[in-house]
């Protein structure tokens, strides 16, 4: 009887549900194009979130770390993650393809920060060089090439892999030595791989409590903070964007309250009819109560048909990868915006059934 009831007046039934349609649409859209983004800069960090970088204190006029801040970071990092100590510098390359100017990284043990895109990357590096990516493409260098850096001469050992995640440790314009090569006796750096991003916040907060007890000697930069900061921001983006797209709904339920009361004032006599000859009021009440239902869950449907649309045509025209557009917490907004798109159309048709199951017989039947 409510879709009967719903069929008599079509395009006010249509522009009715189409309010509906706009708002499902809006916050579905919406909130998971925001999802979508906020998966995507987090994705693009990788695992810098699992690194705590541990520096001397400039400012407190520490210009270098001990042997002492070296072992109580590895002592606090035990069973958690690896450390990575570095030193670091600059300097001219050179090769038969020319000179360019490039990071310079010591450590023996390169693999635990970055990939090899030709050859392999030994477990300890105890001589020759590993260059990053944009050296070897300026020079011209593959595996067994020559370099000279300060008048000494090393042999390409491997080349590494572009960067693939945001990092302060950039493999592109590097070139990574044994850390015998480098006139510093101690590291300029321990960069801490930690098992995860909890085992990173850990060690990131005992190092500032026992190496600096008794004087910030070091500075400790921990990367998941800045995430903690992004994500943050992306999930009040998030809220402000389905907010604004709750305004459309609002509206749509308006539209609904209006065609639901016009539609009781037509069918005045049609309701003293049932009235009179033993309708109840609850039927009377769940029909119309049906009708605003049927209108938010078609509108629902076809929104968010319309948004599955959006999103896929995200991925096909930028750059978003299929496993970002897919996760399963863009199933949330999906659910959320069908879910507030019913229930706004059923309060908009509550208070329109309740007067109208309310309404007397004979007052109803004389129109």
């Amino acid at each position: 009887m409510a879709g009967q009831n719903l069929s008599r007046n079509r395009l006010r039934s249509a522009l009715a549900a189409l309010g509906i349609v706009i708002g499902v649409l809006a916050i579905a859209t919406l909130g998971v194009f925001g999802n979508v983004l906020q998966l995507s800069a987090t994705q693009s960090f990788g695992g810098i979130g699992n690194q705590v970088i541990v520096s001397p204190n400039a400012d407190a006029g520490v210009e270098e770390l001990s042997q002492r801040d070296v072992m109580t970071v590895q002592r606090i990092a035990e069973g958690r993650g690896e450390v990575i100590p570095l030193k670091t510098g600059g300097a001219v390359v050179q090769a038969s393809g020319g000179r360019t100017f490039a990071q310079l990284y010591g450590t023996e043990t390169p693999d635990a920060l970055f990939d090899a895109r030709n050859g392999t990357i030994p477990p300890r590096l105890r001589q020759g060089a590993v260059v990053g990516p944009e050296v070897a493409d300026s020079l011209g260098l593959g595996v067994g090439s020559a370099i000279e850096i300060d008048g000494n001469r090393y042999r390409v050992v491997a080349v590494l892999q572009e960067a693939q995640d945001i990092s302060p440790i950039t493999p592109d314009n590097a070139v990574v030595l044994p850390p015998g090569e480098f006139v510093a006796e101690t590291p300029s750096q321990v960069v801490v791989q930690a098992n995860t991003r909890e085992d990173a916040k850990a060690i990131a907060g005992e190092v500032r409590d026992r190496v600096n007890a008794r004087e910030q000697r070091v500075s400790v930069f921990e990367l998941s903070s800045v995430i903690d900061r992004i994500q943050e921001f992306f999930d009040l983006l998030n809220a402000f964007l389905i907010a604004l797209a709750a305004v459309s709904l609002v509206v749509a339920g308006v539209a609904i309250f209006n065609v639901m009361l016009m539609s009781i004032t037509e069918r005045r006599g049609e309701i003293g009819v049932l009235r009179a000859v033993g309708v109840q009021r609850r039927d009377v009440l769940r029909t119309l109560v049906v009708e605003a239902a049927l209108l938010g869950v078609a509108g629902g449907v076809v929104g968010l048909l319309l948004s599955l649309v959006a999103v896929f045509s995200l991925y096909y025209f930028t750059p978003i990868e299929w496993a970002v557009v897919t996760d399963p917490s863009n199933l949330g907004f999906l659910v959320l915006a069908f879910g507030f798109g019913v229930a706004v159309a059923l309060a908009s048709g509550l208070y329109p059934a309740y007067k109208a199951a309310n309404l007397h017989p004979v007052e109803a039947l004389r129109g």
